[in-house]
């Protein structure tokens, strides 16, 4: 079995660990974290797409490197960010479960109040770093409309196997899912939506 997948993201070549997520299929692992020149190009690369907006979102933990970075490049006074966890000094908290394929178990993403107010009325742009089977985004977008957001941009670093193909989401590069022996199964972008 092979045991990398080399690939340019945002113009720096890159090497993906290849993560066993079944007997049948492997997946390119990709962390951002403690990769300040990547996370500063997707930054920038993920920028230059994005839509007219007044906040970002993201769900921790690997859309934060790209997220900070964007709001600075943009100028953007916060961004917004959905926990794992509920913290002590969130108030006014609403959740939303999603089962991500990285994770493997149903997971909870809570919302603090202040946040949630923060975005009502505001155009939101949702970030990540992989959109795979979407279910992550969907938590993301539902939380965003509980609080009143509209919706105006889906942005990814990397579009994962069938999310390559949806027509609402802007991403830097596709990500193919692997057979076992780690041969990517096909690539299908959908045309215009990787730029």
């Amino acid at each position: 079995m092979k045991e990398f997948y080399p690939m340019t993201i945002a113009g720096l070549p890159r090497r993906l660990p290849l993560c066993p997520i079944s007997d049948e299929m492997c997946i390119g692992a990709f962390v951002i974290f403690g990769d300040p020149k990547l996370t500063t190009a997707c930054a920038e690369a993920l920028c230059r797409r994005c839509p007219a907006h007044d906040v970002l979102i993201t769900a921790e933990a690997k859309g934060i490197p790209p997220i900070c970075e964007m709001a600075r490049l943009n100028g953007n006074e916060r961004y917004v960010l959905a926990r794992k966890s509920r913290k002590l000094y969130m108030r006014d908290v609403f959740s939303v479960d999603v089962r991500s394929i990285t994770t493997g178990s149903v997971q909870t993403l809570y919302l603090d109040g202040a946040d949630a107010a923060y975005l009502r009325g505001k155009r939101v742009v949702i970030v990540d770093d992989v959109i795979s089977t979407g279910e992550s985004l969907h938590a993301l977008e539902t939380l965003v409309t509980r609080a009143g957001g509209e919706i105006v941009g889906r942005l990814a670093i990397l579009a994962e196997g069938e999310a390559a193909k949806r027509g609402d989401l802007i991403y830097l590069e596709e990500l193919p899912l692997f057979d076992r022996e780690g041969n990517p199964l096909g690539t299908s972008a959908a045309d215009g939506a990787q730029a």
